[in-house]
């Protein structure tokens, strides 16, 4: 028997002075509430009421246990009432991961816009490129693009992340148009790579993965800046388009080599547990899924062409 129960029918004979009249008011057998009362005076080893043919009252030790026991059910109360209201309303901390390379996206607005939709619920933004085992370290949720090979995570696709390979009109004018992503090579590239690895671009040709292996005139362990030397015209990014929409809807970066991107790169949420997941994290995930939409894609211009046709 669960020791709660147990205390809770202690605590109903002494407030009534009876067995008969604690069994009636927890609609239980007079026999069991004995039961109870027996096995809880055996686990403490001691005698908890004085019992006599007419009444029933407590012992030093029972007065003891009634009146600490007072505070232990009000505060186990008082916690059942906050578990169920983190259940039932998007209240409480949500713990979320997040790569380096959306902290340039519209994703920092997008969770700012759902907190200020529930003021009630509190994020935690741990940013890195590192793989973060959510048990170990406490995340509930992570962001994450490409595809996720931990299993027992719930995997939730966001957004297919078209790639394209991105410069200045002027640049492109300077250096020439790629046709294939190979062209790349003769270009000056902007490239994110983490310490010790080599910079890569990934590209699909005619259904097959093709891997570009750089050499870049500029190499950073964050793709943040990689959009702004993109900008100033030095060099091609092989960027999202999601990441780069504003710039390729205002003209100011031209995209080539869209039909290379390769199909099945996508930024996907991750979580533990489908069921018995808090509010806040269901209200976050729901919030998330109707707010995630994609960019308009820009078309591919002919050779030459410096518009952009940002439908």
């Amino acid at each position: 028997m669960d020791s709660l129960d147990l205390i809770q029918t202690f605590r109903e004979v002494a407030r009534r002075g009876s067995f008969s009249g604690a069994a009636r008011a927890l609609g239980m057998s007079p026999a069991n509430v004995s039961k109870y009362i027996a096995q809880l005076e055996a686990r403490f080893g001691l005698r908890l009421f004085h019992r006599t043919t007419r009444k029933v009252t407590l012992t030093e030790a029972g007065e003891l246990l009634f009146e600490r026991s007072g505070a232990l059910l009000e505060l186990i109360d008082f916690t059942e009432g906050e578990m169920h209201e983190r259940a039932t309303r998007p209240v409480g901390r949500l713990a979320l991961t997040v790569p380096h390379a959306l902290m340039a996206s519209e994703l920092p607005a997008l969770l700012g816009r759902f907190m200020q939709r529930y003021p009630e619920v509190t994020l935690h933004l741990h940013v890195t490129n590192r793989l973060v085992n959510l048990v170990d370290e406490g995340v509930d949720l992570a962001f994450r693009i490409g595809p996720i090979l931990q299993p027992n995570l719930i995997v939730r696709r966001l957004l297919r992340l078209d790639h394209v390979a991105a410069a200045t009109p002027d640049y492109w004018d300077r250096r020439g148009r790629p046709a294939h992503p190979s062209e790349l090579l003769e270009h000056d590239q902007l490239a994110f790579a983490l310490p010790g690895e080599a910079p890569v671009w990934q590209f699909q040709d005619r259904g097959k993965p093709l891997e570009l292996r750089l050499t870049p005139r500029f190499t950073a362990t964050d793709p943040a800046p990689l959009r702004t030397w993109a900008l100033q015209g030095l060099g091609v990014v092989w960027g999202t388009v999601h990441w780069l929409a504003d710039a390729l809807a205002s003209g100011t970066l031209e995209p080539l080599l869209h039909d290379y991107s390769p199909p099945e790169i996508w930024l996907y949420v991750a979580y533990m547990q489908r069921r018995h997941s808090s509010a806040a994290l269901r209200a976050l995930l729901d919030y998330l899924d109707a707010q995630f939409q994609p960019p308009p894609t820009p078309t591919l211009p002919a050779p030459g062409r410096r518009r952009v046709d940002s439908r």
